[in-house]
């Protein structure tokens, strides 16, 4: 078995006594304090998260003849320089090789931040997309660290020589930390006002400590997932895969089926042709909260299965999204999410299933 990877904040972390699990190759902290008290930090004050797990691609090339426009669903052409804008990468059936955010730093050159898990995959996807342009996975230079909150801007203020109240969402800047070269964006998968900086090992470190020392609350990926799953945001491995489509997904206001780029005459025919299946937001009746697998029946008849689950405690009850077949769901029926030792009553809801 190959070793774990570890980010420049492991020894940091450990210092810490953090619990860690293995999280698409890496050894990752899943919690800090407690789960529920690093939620509570970033809902009502300010949080650390360590993202360094995350990859980093940089293109280099002419925008309108080198393909990366239709390489995902991204129009890049149309995205200004200090903007950074979601989508995806898309196999020629539709479904999702990774989600990603795209940055464009100058008129031919971008950032593209994918998910750890798929990142060879996408490398490989996008550069055989593109032509006389250069692709550079430089994911291992890069720490990346998310401090998120409403307490986050005037946590970060007296770290940057930056207005922090210009930078809009999805809005990012190149500036310096500690003296070094980074990367400050207006973005984050809280729901929460935050920030996200890459910058390099060595600072990122320097910035750890400082925020540490300031009281800010480390969190770990357990709290993330509660956070993101509040807001409704999808989580790739779960939520979307190779085999579901954004369309599928709820996610069709991110892709543009006027324009050009790979995978999109698959989601056209789908569309065309309408949703056999389609992830469906569900809250339970309980504190009981279902897992990803979970089935979900209705009248005894299996009609779908649950993507993600987790207990919201903001609402004081489960929450989740579950992929239900159109055909035979009833919106307006309760539904049961079975396992092998379980069956936990739930209602569809609407999303975010908390307003920020």
């Amino acid at each position: 078995m190959a070793e774990l990877l570890k980010t420049p904040l492991y020894d940091r972390q450990q210092e810490l006594k953090t619990k860690n699990v293995s999280f698409c190759g890496w050894d990752m902290p899943i919690q800090f304090d407690g789960i529920i008290a690093e939620h509570a930090s970033c809902r009502e004050d300010v949080a650390l998260f360590d993202t360094s797990h995350m990859g980093e691609f940089f293109f280099k090339g002419d925008i309108k003849t080198s393909g990366i426009n239709e390489a995902t669903s991204v129009n890049v052409e149309a995205l200004a320089v200090g903007k950074c804008k979601y989508g995806f990468l898309l196999n020629e059936q539709g479904g999702v090789i990774d989600d990603l955010i795209i940055y464009r730093l100058t008129d031919d050159e971008l950032m593209i931040v994918v998910n750890a898990a798929t990142r060879e995959n996408d490398f490989n996807t996008i550069n055989s997309r593109i032509n006389n342009a250069t692709l550079q996975d430089k994911s291992m230079d890069y720490a990346k660290l998310d401090v998120q909150g409403p307490k986050s801007k005037a946590t970060l203020e007296k770290y940057f020589e930056v207005d922090l109240d210009s930078l809009g969402f999805f809005s990012f800047v190149e500036t310096k930390l500690f003296g070094n070269d980074c990367i400050l964006s207006r973005t984050g998968y809280t729901g929460e006002l935050g920030f996200e900086i890459y910058a390099n090992s060595e600072t990122s470190i320097k910035l750890w400590d400082a925020l540490i020392a300031d009281g800010v609350a480390p969190a770990g990926l357990g709290s993330r997932d509660i956070l993101r799953l509040e807001m409704g945001y999808s989580l790739y491995g779960n939520d979307l895969s190779e085999t579901i489509t954004p369309l599928e997904a709820n996610l069709g206001k991110f892709v543009n089926l006027k324009r050009n780029y790979f995978g999109k005459d698959a989601l056209l025919k789908q569309k065309e042709d309408g949703l056999k299946r389609i992830l469906m937001p569900f809250k339970t009746t309980s504190r009981r909260a279902a897992r990803k697998d979970f089935e979900v029946y209705q009248n005894d008849k299996k009609v779908g299965f649950v993507t993600s689950g987790a207990f919201s405690p903001i609402l004081n009850v489960g929450v989740g999204l579950a992929m239900v077949d159109t055909d035979s769901f009833d919106e307006t029926q309760s539904m049961e999410l079975r396992d092998k030792r379980s069956s936990i009553e739930a209602n569809v809801a609407s999303l975010p299933f908390i307003t920020k």
